[in-house]
């Protein structure tokens, strides 16, 4: 979430005269590394992460340096010595980091910190020049939006190491990128008849749609509608699952019934007949290879979640909506399905998205089918 601020002209109250304060400005790769620190305490902590973010204007005129060393001076004198100040963008932008901030404490410290900024600024330099400056204040964790989880779009200010700055760059998400629109493109028109068989038993084992249009929580918290063959009757109530779903997370997996796997519930009153096959199969997910196409998925990745899942997330487990795209095949069906915890699940989800390779890729497409053959887990 960012929040922007204009700059008053004239001074608040300012900081105790005399307070020693720190004038260090950590460089932009330093500053990037203390922001991704202080990201995951605040996830392990449950505290909110914050970040004003000092932009002064592309063509700041003769006197930029002195511009600069103003607006230092008056972040230094408006924040704490425990707040870190750093270069987002040297000669353009500059951070200061407020952590270890209570939640409930998200937005109003923050309108404080910007009013004392600005104020100081006023009283150092010229209304014009004071013009040449904007701010931004920036929340971490991100407030879900108005229609619930995933509502809005992550803040990819808190992920530095996404960016251009990325361990992979643009050589391995490009050439992903590529295989995926050939790879859903070649498989949607060789299975087609397939498709086509699908479909028509779908229509003949109970009236309705062919295909199941699902919101599901995509990449940095994108909502997105996914595909799928139609298993259940149409208007099956979604409260069943709803409540699973939230044990199984709640309890990392230690689910009761007997039958369960992860996410799905075996012997579900709503799956029709043929829906079952489809399900025992993964046959129901093909459809998703046109959200492959679409740039929504990937063909493999983290399992994209339910909106009403995320509600039951920590905040670490929303690191696999992050640092990778959702697709249709990943490490944990391959590697774990039924036989895996819900924690258990998301580790998986990271270790794929922190050391994802083009082998890694092929080995999970390769033993995709064998993991889809038997049948375990299927989801």
């Amino acid at each position: 979430m960012a929040i922007c601020y204009g700059l008053p002209p004239t001074t608040p109250e300012r900081a105790p005269v005399g307070r020693r304060l720190p004038r260090h400005v950590l460089n932009e790769d330093v500053f990037r590394s203390a922001l991704i620190r202080e990201r995951k305490r605040a996830d392990r902590s449950y505290r909110s992460l914050q970040l004003v973010r000092l932009d002064l204007s592309r063509d700041p005129g003769p006197d930029g340096s002195g511009a600069w060393a103003a607006a230092i001076d008056s972040v230094v004198a408006a924040t704490d010595e425990t707040d870190v100040l750093g270069w987002l963008e040297p000669g353009v932008a500059i951070g200061v980091l407020l952590s270890d901030v209570p939640a409930s404490e998200a937005v109003g410290p923050l309108g404080a910190v910007a009013a004392r900024i600005g104020g100081e600024l006023g009283a150092r330099l010229q209304p014009g020049a004071v013009a040449k400056f904007s701010m931004r204040v920036h929340v971490y964790p991100e407030r879900d939006g108005e229609d619930g989880p995933g509502g809005g779009v992550l803040d990819p200010i808190f992920d530095p190491e996404l960016g251009s700055h990325g361990r992979r760059g643009w050589n391995y998400d490009g050439i992903k990128r590529a295989v995926d629109l050939v790879g859903s493109l070649f498989l949607l028109v060789a299975l087609s008849p397939l498709l086509a068989l699908i479909a028509i038993l779908v229509t003949l084992g109970s009236p309705g749609p062919v295909f199941f249009r699902q919101q599901r929580i995509g990449h940095m918290m994108k909502r997105f509608t996914m595909l799928k063959f139609r298993t259940m009757q149409v208007d099956a109530d979604p409260k069943l699952h709803q409540e699973f779903v939230s044990r199984f997370i709640r309890s990392s997996g230690k689910v009761d019934e007997p039958g369960a796997t992860l996410f799905k519930l075996t012997g579900d009153p709503r799956v029709t007949p043929i829906g079952r096959l489809l399900r025992k199969t993964s046959l129901d997910e093909l459809p998703q290879l046109w959200n492959v196409l679409r740039g929504e998925m990937s063909l493999i990745g983290p399992r994209p979640p339910l909106p009403y899942e995320l509600v039951e997330y920590k905040l670490w487990h929303r690191r696999r909506l992050v640092e990778a795209k959702p697709g249709i095949t990943g490490l944990w069906q391959v590697a774990g399905r039924s036989r895996t915890t819900f924690d258990e699940m998301v580790r998986l989800d990271l270790r794929y998205a922190r050391g994802r390779s083009f082998w890694t890729d092929i080995k999970i497409l390769l033993a995709t089918p064998a993991a889809v053959i038997s049948g375990k887990g299927a989801c």
